[in-house]
């Protein structure tokens, strides 16, 4: 797949009038908003009192703040992604509020696998068409998307001057949120406070199911906008693209006209891969689609359940030490799993807290 792309889709003007202008920028409601996110994130997980002051964010950091937003970062918010702490963190007080820290384990490796474009472009195909088929429910007013997953990250933890490498456990999270983004709730383990934490915002959300259900259907349409709004972020337009996609697959629930675009419109990007067999956060294994990364070197992939081709997670692979690497990235070796999530439900329920087993 990937080689009759003449124009590249980032040049594509034959729908630009379909589409709004990009947004640069958020309201200072929701900077503020995200501003206090990041600051909860430097301060739990008793990584953070000592930390020096924040260094420019390298490229392949951005992937780690949207993996701990706490709604799916919309499109016209990439503009916040230079808006990071460095990815080396060090150990301090244990977490505000009730928070208990995410307890670590060994380092989380696996088979890197080969990766080939042979095939990619039918894969996405029979993906799009399953995700067409499975309609997602539409929630009503008073209701709320309810999205649990699994997930973990791995990171270098700096103690008195020493650097080492260290990943979480899996670990639970759960988010509910209004249609309209409004309101909301996200309990994590060890990464909150104990019992959640609100996530209501006057200003709504970019990723709200609203917004969502708004977006483009058109492959073409959707991808130009994309590649607009991503403008700028990660380290090619490609790979912001293909990222910028696969936030919209993770802790959201696209209506399913969106998904099945939204697939269609990935087998569009450049250097988009398939990986015979790929582990999620939940220990299942499924079939991937995944970019590499050549500045960072770590390969994104989506992961889909091998018969149903239903989602299943995503994970992200060190499979080279990338270009022009910090000191402490070496220490990353190839065959670390930087981050693996696994969404185990998806929902419509009646209210916050509530969980489709108890709705049912």
């Amino acid at each position: 797949m990937n080689t009759d792309r003449s124009p590249h889709p980032a040049e594509w003007r034959e729908t630009e009038g379909l589409l709004p202008p990009a947004e640069r920028d958020l309201p200072v409601g929701r900077h503020e908003f995200h501003k206090e996110r990041l600051m909860a994130q430097i301060h739990d997980e008793s990584r953070t009192t000592t930390a020096p002051a924040a260094a420019p964010a390298r490229p392949q950091e951005r992937r780690a703040w949207f993996r701990r937003p706490v709604i799916v970062m919309p499109l016209a918010a990439f503009a916040l992604a230079g808006v990071i702490v460095t990815g080396t963190v060090v150990a301090g007080q244990d977490g505000t509020d009730g928070a208990d820290s995410v307890a670590t384990g060994p380092v989380l490796t696996t088979d890197i696998g080969n990766a080939s474009s042979a095939g990619t472009g039918a894969l996405l195909d029979r993906i799009s068409l399953a995700a067409a088929q499975s309609p997602t429910p539409e929630p009503g007013a008073g209701q709320f998307v309810y999205v649990e997953s699994t997930s973990a990250d791995t990171y270098v933890r700096t103690v008195d001057d020493k650097h080492t490498v260290v990943s979480e456990k899996p670990h639970r999270r759960q988010v509910w949120q209004s249609p309209d983004g409004n309101k909301g709730w996200l309990i994590e383990q060890g990464n909150g406070p104990k019992g959640g934490e609100t996530l209501d915002s006057a200003e709504g959300s970019s990723s709200s199911w609203d917004v969502l259900s708004k977006l483009p259907t058109d492959p073409d349409a959707l991808l130009k906008k994309v590649y607009a709004e991503s403008e700028g972020q990660g380290n090619s337009p490609d790979q912001a693209a293909f990222s910028a996609i696969g936030d919209l697959l993770g802790e959201s629930y696209p209506p399913s006209g969106l998904e099945a675009a939204l697939y269609k419109a990935a087998a569009k990007i450049p250097g988009v891969v398939k990986v015979d067999s790929a582990v999620d956060a939940a220990g299942r294994e499924g079939i991937a689609v995944a970019r590499l990364d050549k500045v960072s070197g770590e390969r994104e992939e989506w992961i889909f359940e091998k018969k149903t081709l239903a989602y299943l997670g995503e994970r992200i692979v060190q499979v080279t030490g990338g270009e022009n690497p910090e000191p402490e990235d070496l220490l990353i070796k190839p065959g670390t799993v930087t981050y693996t999530s696994a969404v185990t439900a998806r929902a419509v329920v009646d209210g916050i807290k509530q969980t489709p087993t108890q709705a049912g």
